[in-house]
């Protein structure tokens, strides 16, 4: 990965990988959950959500077989392990639940799939009656072997009392002078022990990360699964392949979602919903109806019911838009609320501020909410007018039915149902020549 961040911890859908897993394995709710990690791995411990995992270091790092022999301490004899990866983040707990399930009580399950291009993995060992018999590893098998198309995904499962027994036994006489969790399968083959091989649904599940380009890779599989799961679901996505949702996600019947849209969870969005190319929602709710045209970018917000929002509007924390709000292109709205009906919908900016209902911003007018040192409040009632060009120096307080003049900087209170203005008086001079540039003969 060339990085200081440990592999696991590096994000697929705005999660690590090593959250993926423990996800997937959380459904098949198990006794226990352990994570062997090397180098680097103690910040792991940080990842938010894991008081159930045992973290069982691995100081030296001798190969799989030897992973497991570090994690087997910690593991009673009656258990049935399974055993996963935590760069493997797209195995889903189907998968896992019917592997499980075809093991039965003594066998040893071991998920396998067919590629067309097996470079890298182990390959599936078959005797003459078609049971599986071992694994060679790439580096140690032969031509012959190498053409082998069915591979050893490395996700197995056996009862914890035959793996102990098993890993005693693991020799690291290999190219890599490792322990081999996959030499497990031939010594149960020699123990008698029934070896059931399963394959997953979807070969993208066992697709592990070992680049950036993986990564990358398994970003788009990931995305278009969950683009189908959202269109199973009653929502209309243009274009499935430029979609991103990121984290816990929810969207209502009929919505449609336009191209290069990042959903970032946690994420609430209503029904019959339109969000608009090149837009960003981050951890907000919005409720039923909301239009939200191209460009947009929300941010921890509460959208009421038929809001519109955009083009090019940018809606900060702490913003909370009632019922009908109007927010347009190139609008700034930071910690303020707007009461139903309210429309600021163009070039304006409104922060630290309270807006009441059919409150009508016009272009170009802000909230002077920062003197340079604190953050000051306006409070807006219901039915004020704010002309074009304005200022409101906070803190400030227009009152009901107050109409502000264009082009005002208003710094005092303005009483229920007054005109304010600050304009200053017009001239007009007759005749007026503008300066001109001098042509090269007045030089």
């Amino acid at each position: 990965m060339r990085s200081e961040t440990p592999k696991v911890l590096h994000c697929l859908g705005g999660a690590p990988l090593l959250q993926h897993v423990l996800d997937s394995v959380r459904s098949l709710t198990p006794d226990k959950i352990h994570v062997v990690y090397g180098h680097g791995g103690d910040r792991l411990h940080d990842l938010p959500g894991t008081e159930d995992v045992n973290w069982v270091l691995q100081s030296e790092q001798l190969g799989t077989g030897h992973a497991l022999m570090v994690a087997m301490a910690d593991v009673g004899d009656t258990s049935r392990v399974l055993v996963l990866y935590g760069d493997v983040p797209l195995i889903r707990s189907h998968t896992l639940a019917r592997m499980l399930d075809s093991a039965g009580g003594s066998a040893l399950t071991m998920l396998t799939v067919d590629l067309e291009r097996p470079a890298g993995y182990g390959r599936i060992l078959r005797g003459a009656n078609q049971c599986v018999v071992g694994i060679v590893e790439e580096q140690d098998a032969s031509a012959d072997e190498k053409t082998i198309t069915e591979v050893n995904t490395g996700l197995i499962s056996a009862p914890a009392e035959r793996f102990k027994q098993w890993l005693t036994r693991l020799q690291a006489d290999n190219a890599q002078g490792e322990y081999y969790l996959t030499d497990v399968i031939a010594l149960a083959v020699a123990d008698g022990v029934a070896v059931v091989d399963y394959q997953p649904d979807h070969k993208f599940e066992i697709l592990g990360v070992n680049s950036r380009s993986d990564l990358a890779r398994l970003e788009r599989i990931y995305q278009r699964a969950r683009a189908e799961t959202f269109m199973e679901q009653g929502v209309t996505i243009l274009d499935p392949d430029r979609f991103d949702a990121r984290g816990v996600v929810e969207i209502g019947l009929d919505s449609v979602i336009d191209v290069n849209v990042v959903l970032e969870g946690p994420l609430k969005v209503g029904a019959r919903a339109r969000i608009g190319p090149n837009t960003i929602i981050s951890r907000a709710t919005l409720d039923a109806d909301v239009v939200v045209r191209a460009n947009c970018v929300i941010d921890q917000a509460e959208i009421g019911k038929g809001a519109q929002i955009g083009p090019f509007s940018r809606i900060r924390p702490g913003t909370k838009l009632a019922t009908d709000v109007h927010i347009g292109n190139f609008v700034e709205i930071k910690n303020s609320s707007l009461e139903a009906g309210s429309k600021a919908n163009h070039l304006s900016y409104i922060g630290d501020s309270t807006l009441g209902r059919g409150v009508n911003v016009g272009a170009g007018v802000i909230t002077c909410n920062y003197d340079g040192a604190n953050k000051h409040h306006t409070d807006i009632g219901d039915d004020v007018f704010v002309g074009s060009n304005s200022q409101l120096v906070a803190p400030v307080r227009i009152g009901n039915g107050a109409t502000i003049g264009a082009g005002s900087t208003i710094t005092e209170d303005v009483p229920k149902g007054a005109l304010a203005l600050t304009r200053a008086a017009q001239r007009i001079i007759e005749g007026w020549r503008r300066p001109r540039k001098k042509s090269k003969n007045d030089r």
